[in-house]
């Protein structure tokens, strides 16, 4: 089993705070609500919404994929750092045995966030992955992100 790293760092005009809140704590009602095409639903399926917890997320008609099942590892509310790990679901395949995650919001001294990630791919036997394909899952993040950061703008009350 090999691990495959890859890390990003990028910004948004929303501060930690709020910006955790709705892309962390609030997810399950939020993303479908904003972007039911890309997420169907969201629920707790074992645990009790803390670490150890498992959710499944089932993706909207438009994905290539039907769902998803991952189990937060780690939730720091006041540091607002959140790790989950991919366990089940047609997005993982016989190469690539899980996918972790950790999500780091950090202050920017424009009153914003600096979003710093981290994803570890777990593969089977001597599987690569490649970097165009991590690249393509990214771009799809970045634009449900994009989603989220707009409906706070265009939202200021929202997630306070």
């Amino acid at each position: 089993m090999g691990v495959f790293t890859y890390t990003d760092e990028s910004t948004s005009v929303i501060p930690p705070p709020r910006l955790f809140k709705a892309l962390v704590l609030e997810a399950d009602t939020l993303i479908p609500k904003i972007a039911p095409q890309s997420v169907k639903s969201a629920e707790i399926v074992e645990g009790d919404g803390g670490v150890g917890t498992i959710k499944k997320i089932s993706f909207g008609e438009g994905s290539h994929y039907s769902y998803v099942k991952h189990r937060i590892d780690g939730l720091d509310k006041d540091n607002f750092v959140y790790s989950y790990t991919l366990v089940e679901g047609d997005a993982l395949s016989d190469k690539v045995e899980k996918i972790s995650y950790e999500i780091k919001l950090v202050a920017s001294a424009d009153g914003g966030s600096i979003i710093k990630s981290t994803s570890n791919y777990h593969t089977t036997g001597d599987v690569e992955i490649k970097e165009e394909d991590v690249k393509a899952g990214k771009e799809k993040a970045t634009g449900l992100f994009k989603l989220i950061e707009n409906y706070l703008v265009a939202n200021p009350d929202a997630y306070n």
